[in-house]
């Protein structure tokens, strides 16, 4: 087991950059220098629906000693409100077996979440359980939802999904109010790296007809030397088996549209092409790294409702296999899209 603090830090070494691509649940920052963000995003509803949170525990190291700290960003998806609980830096630590992150006496792993929050603005305490979580395959060659992109170390980020989709066990006292999760629903993704993109459009829903399918879909501007392009990742995990439409298995986009009420997006692989139109929906604004400070704003919504069409290639002609509307969807559509639209 390691266990360390940033006050902890020392060299990076190959033998442990070799693990970590293996292990995309666990810190990066281990000897890096700022800027250098890292943060687990934790999404809950509970069975009626009704409550939906985002939990976001981080560390922000910049090359300013006074903006450095960690802390617990939670947005609450009815109310559409979002608070920022800041920690000192050396409030943050990680164990990478079993993988835990703490900030304070939140505790964040993969089989659950601790949370103790009291502020005028928000009040959550309590512990919810993950159960039969689902993560997005990693092998050597593609270590995870990046693919090989993940072997390249100069990126501005990098993304993981840690459980696609699995059930909730416990309760949370939310500003008061007991609230059980017990049968609900979760998703676990994670971002790191130097800052977020110029622009980029997120979505993601486990809310389905049937329990066991989800979505997770991204496009941002990716600088690669001196040039930027638009890189995908898109998984729709359903049946048990996971569909990936992504820019390095050379699946290509037939249509991007971001409009001011919706998202029309069709991908297409050599046998498979999914379609996704998105309604937007109004959220709240979330904190995002720079390299100077966590001064992005990042408007995430967790109300957006995603249709979803995917056809198969048999004997020439295109079947239709799945076809629903995701709920409770989180997007995000930030920066300047329109340089999405084109290479």
């Amino acid at each position: 087991m390691h266990r360390g603090h940033l006050s902890g830090y020392s060299g990076s070494t190959m033998f442990r950059f070799l693990q970590s691509l293996q292990h995309p649940e666990w810190f990066h920052g281990q000897g890096k220098t700022p800027p250098f963000f890292e943060g687990w995003y934790y999404k809950i509803v509970d069975p009626t629906e009704r409550h939906r949170l985002a939990v976001i525990p981080a560390i922000f190291l910049s090359e300013e000693s006074e903006q450095q700290h960690a802390f617990v960003q939670v947005l609450e998806g009815e109310t559409r409100s979002a608070t920022y609980h800041r920690y000192p830096s050396q409030a943050f630590e990680w164990h990478e077996t079993p993988f835990r992150v703490s900030v304070g006496s939140n505790v964040f792993g993969l089989d659950h979440l601790s949370l103790d929050i009291d502020t005028a603005e928000r009040s959550v305490f309590g512990e919810i359980a993950f159960e039969n979580t689902k993560p997005w395959p990693v092998s050597w060659f593609a270590p995870g939802i990046m693919g090989p992109f993940a072997w390249l170390p100069f990126l501005e980020t990098y993304h993981g999904v840690l459980s696609l989709d699995h059930t909730l066990r416990g309760t949370l006292r939310v500003d008061g109010q007991s609230v059980s999760f017990d049968g609900g629903r979760g998703y676990i993704e994670k971002d790191w790296g130097a800052s977020f993109p110029s622009a980029w459009v997120w979505l993601q829903t486990n809310h389905f007809s049937q329990p066991g399918t989800s979505l997770t879909a991204s496009i941002a501007r990716i600088p690669l030397g001196p040039f930027r392009f638009p890189g995908f990742i898109v998984g729709l995990w359903h049946q048990g088996r996971l569909h990936r439409f992504t820019t390095y298995n050379l699946s290509r986009i037939e249509h991007l549209h971001i409009g001011s009420s919706t998202l029309e997006w069709t991908l297409r692989s050599p046998r498979v092409r999914l379609e996704i139109i998105a309604t937007r929906a109004e959220g709240a604004l979330l904190r995002g790294p720079s390299k100077v400070d966590m001064g992005v704003r990042v408007p995430e919504t967790l109300s957006a409702e995603v249709w979803v069409r995917l056809a198969v290639l048999s004997r020439g002609q295109l079947t239709t296999v799945f076809q629903d509307t995701g709920r409770h969807a989180g997007l995000e559509i930030v920066g300047d899209v329109e340089r999405l639209l084109r290479p």
